[in-house]
């Protein structure tokens, strides 16, 4: 990096589906609306943001996989594509990376900027694996990816906390940022503009972790039936719980997976979302019902006591059965007031980037590089095979 010159990050998340690549896309708009900054993407060419018009601009676009098939095809030859690697790195050239968040094949990316004497962090969403969410390996994965990092970025005290207390952080930077709103198109009207009952969505993976019980449980009242309309959307394994929530009649539950251009409507259908998880680190469902302006009903667990702790349309409670049914009376007898154009998403996502650039310029970029790496080169690795 030349004195005078922006600071050009590579923001890389290679996942098809979910929050990741949005997660990369949100913090490369925020990065390049700094002055001193030039972000550039690397996402997997059959990423489904992609699919949006406008697409987000795409500097480094990797084929990845859509199989275990694939997947195990892709670590076999990774020898063979390092090379082309390690090009495309050249030519892009940036002074720091960053991984928006791990996934499978991050180790590959991880060799070739090693390789480069390119320094990279990487944003840790989950310090601990939840009950049925995803494979053992991932969180294995996760560990390796974070002992060859320069740096890690934790968006809630809650994981931070527990990398320390799992000694991952070592002699590394951790920085603290957070989860600005997800925004999926313009705010909705606002809730109860349709004139019905009031529109609850649980939206999200189905899995157990996520308090899908609790909800049935909660929702098992018909005076709270008389007043809602239900809907349980997201993609998971057949369970007890889901069986009793699709059991009543004021509640759809629709077990499928939502694409990315479906997001947008399917908020704006809801009133409130609710989340009654038994653990959480952060939400991402959580950050774009901010942005459209919901009602959020959450239970105090992990870290979205943090993330809705500044957010005054949230009612947050215990994660008990009771508790959650009190919330939800709330919520249809004095809802906290609607706050009307008081959101700015793309300032939230401007404003975190901000203090990361800030904390790689003086936390990565100054440190010494034999410290830095001191840690990573005790996990070095050939390739991304024998990193397995």
């Amino acid at each position: 990096m030349r004195p005078g010159e922006p600071l050009r990050v590579l923001v890389w998340q290679w996942g098809r589906r979910g929050a990741g690549p949005r997660v990369a896309v949100e913090m490369a708009a925020g990065l390049g609306a700094l002055p001193d900054c030039l972000p550039m993407l690397s996402l997997s060419v059959s990423a489904e943001i992609l699919a949006q018009r406008p697409g987000p601009a795409v500097a480094l676009p990797v084929v990845t996989y859509r199989s275990v098939a694939g997947y195990l095809l892709r670590l076999a030859t990774a020898p063979l594509r390092r090379r082309r690697l390690l090009a495309r790195l050249r030519t892009v050239a940036p002074d720091v990376a960053i991984c928006a968040m791990p996934g499978p094949l991050d180790l590959e990316m991880a060799v070739a900027l090693r390789r480069l004497g390119i320094p990279f962090l990487v944003v840790v969403h989950d310090a601990d694996r939840h009950p049925g969410d995803g494979s053992a390996i991932q969180m294995l994965l996760q560990r390796r990816l974070i002992a060859r990092s320069d740096g890690l970025v934790a968006l809630t005290r809650h994981v931070a906390d527990r990398l320390r207390e799992q000694g991952a952080v070592g002699p590394r930077a951790l920085l603290m940022a957070s989860l600005p709103p997800f925004v999926f198109g313009p705010v909705p009207a606002m809730p109860l503009s349709h004139g019905g009952r009031l529109r609850l969505l649980c939206f999200g993976r189905l899995l157990a972790y996520k308090g899908l019980d609790l909800l049935a449980d909660a929702l098992a009242e018909p005076g709270l039936g008389r007043a809602l309309e239900v809907r349980v959307v997201g993609q998971g394994p057949p369970s007890p719980e889901l069986d009793r929530l699709a059991a009543l009649s004021w509640v759809r539950v629709e077990n499928r997976w939502v694409p990315e251009d479906e997001i947008a409507g399917l908020i704006a259908w809801a009133d409130a979302v609710v989340l009654p998880y038994r653990e959480a680190s952060q939400s991402g469902v959580a950050a774009a019902a901010i942005a459209a302006q919901r009602w959020v009903v959450a239970t105090r667990v992990g870290g979205l006591v943090e993330q809705f702790r500044d957010e005054p349309m949230a009612i947050l409670c215990r994660p008990e059965v009771a508790e959650l049914r009190g919330a939800l009376r709330r919520l249809l007898i004095e809802p906290p007031a609607v706050l009307v154009g008081a959101l700015e998403p793309r300032q939230a996502w401007q404003d975190v980037a901000a203090r990361l650039l800030q904390g790689v310029r003086r936390q990565v970029l100054r440190q010494p590089a034999a410290t830095a790496r001191a840690a990573c080169d005790k996990a070095e690795a050939l390739d991304e095979v024998t990193a397995l």
